[in-house]
């Protein structure tokens, strides 16, 4: 059998296991696995990753920092846009299909004696873990960079005890999950704090930096927080993105180009800064890190689908947002960044998400909006869709569409309609209400399949080995 065929049975196998949004919150089997495969959690130090929104395009910043240090990164992220291997990176790169099925077939006898052994099989998720764990170990990789699933108490990623913690900023989403308050939702995430380790906080509403401070004080931990002892000093905004002077923990980074859009990426490589800073150790203004290095390797960052522009005349822009607080950001990052007089939207939302909540935040900005399917099987009815979108936008602004194909053309003509019309400033489409709409969307529009293309790099130093005591 060829790797391709291989790889999509492989792929199909995996799927078939209890999916991704059915979530049992627990620990017991994913650490059970990780002792049968002799705790490849532990081979190296870990920066762990949580919060509601923004934690991908943070990790993505976090490994090119550490990459440009010379240091082999191992990523693991949630969820993906085009391809499965896009979850699992090393050295910022997707592994290759044949390393995938490889590790596939090495973790799945032991997943089957944790299914044997419990009432619930392991899940898509707690399979892709493991298998990221046992890449990252065999490489063998200098640090994991991780992404939390979903909170982080009981996140199957939380077997590893992270010598940093991240978390991003903290609003409401997965509450049938987590809590359907912010307290509730903080407490799960201010697990992944372990004991000695160096929290690292974006701005977080009151209710939230409560719980956080309040974990990082009964567990021992250290604290560094955005707008006290980090923070964005000032940005500007630059063709294709924004030019920022970032204050990290001992150090201050001027003339940062960062190719991304909006006040929230600004405060993610904030955070991504501090994360490094903390995790090489800095103690004082002369050991910052090297300035060069940390410009470089912020103008090499990229976010596939977080207000990702794929084609011109018109504007097509993707982003993943999927819950009112990630809306609003991605909202605020349109009107700042671009000079669109008239801007159709194509929305299509998982029906268990705040879609009335995302649609509110899109009105203002959007003149009129065409509601659509994705891929998932969750996805929202496109009438249903259309019906809570007229209740906020008004019926004459309302279109659905069955396909999300069918929903991009029609709005590419009403752009194409008011660019016609001579409006200053030009017509664009904004798709979001999800990462699989995004990643459904890169496959129709974006380059190469859709795929996201291989990172670059900073130059990088010589290598060194490091301990795990040097580098923590």
């Amino acid at each position: 059998m060829d790797i391709e065929a291989r790889m999509r049975e492989v792929e199909q196998e995996i799927v078939a296991r209890r999916p991704e949004h059915s979530v049992d919150l627990a620990l017991d089997r994913m650490a059970e696995l990780v002792g049968l495969l002799g705790d490849p959690q532990r081979a190296c130090p870990v920066i762990h990753i949580t919060g509601t929104n923004g934690k991908t395009s943070t990790a993505r910043m976090t490994d090119a920092l550490l990459r440009s240090r010379g240091l082999r990164t191992g990523r693991f992220t949630s969820p993906h846009l085009v391809s499965i291997t896009e979850r699992i990176c090393v050295d910022g790169a997707p592994i290759d299909p044949e390393r995938f099925v490889a590790a596939y077939e090495e973790v799945i006898p032991y997943v089957q004696l944790v299914d044997a052994r419990h009432p619930a099989e392991m899940s898509f998720f707690e399979v892709l873990t493991g298998m990221a764990f046992a890449i990252f170990a065999d490489t063998p990789v200098d640090v994991m960079v991780l992404e939390v699933g979903v909170g982080g108490q009981d996140d199957a990623t939380n077997v590893a005890d992270g010598v940093v913690a991240i978390v991003t900023p903290i609003s409401l989403d997965h509450t049938r999950l987590l809590g359907g308050t912010i307290e509730e939702i903080a407490t799960q995430k201010a697990g992944i704090i372990k004991p000695e380790a160096v929290a690292v906080l974006a701005q977080q509403p009151l209710a939230a930096a409560e719980v956080l401070l309040r974990r990082v004080a009964q567990v021992g931990a250290s604290v560094a927080r955005e707008g006290v002892e980090f923070g964005v000093m000032s940005r500007e905004q630059a063709v294709g993105g924004q030019q920022l002077v970032l204050r990290g923990l001992r150090g201050t980074y001027d003339d940062i180009y960062l190719p991304l859009f909006g006040s929230h990426q600004a405060g993610n490589a904030a955070c991504a800064l501090a994360a490094v800073e903390a995790f090489a150790g800095v103690s004082d203004e002369a050991d910052a890190l090297d300035e060069g290095l940390v410009r470089e390797a912020f103008a090499m960052v990229s976010s596939p689908g977080r207000l990702e522009v794929v084609r011109r005349s018109p504007t097509i822009i993707l982003d993943a947002a999927h819950n009112p607080a990630g809306m609003a950001a991605t909202a605020a990052a349109i009107e700042e960044a671009f000079t669109f007089t008239h801007l159709t939207g194509v929305f299509a939302a998982s029906r268990d998400k705040d879609v009335r909540g995302m649609l509110s935040e899109l009105e203002p900005l959007l003149d009129e909006v065409v509601v659509t399917h994705n891929s998932s099987d969750r996805s929202m009815d496109p009438g249903q869709g259309a019906e809570i979108a007229a209740d906020i936008f008004g019926e004459d602004r309302v279109r659905s569409a069955a396909r999300l194909e069918d929903a991009i053309e029609d709005a590419v003509a009403l752009a194409d309609e008011a660019a016609e019309a001579g409006l200053p400033g030009g017509a664009g489409v904004l798709i979001t209400g999800s990462v699989i709409t995004a990643g459904d969307a890169r496959r129709l529009l974006g380059p190469a399949g859709g795929m996201p293309q291989a990172e670059p790099t900073a130059r990088q130093p010589a290598r060194h080995s490091f301990t795990a005591g040097e580098l923590s």
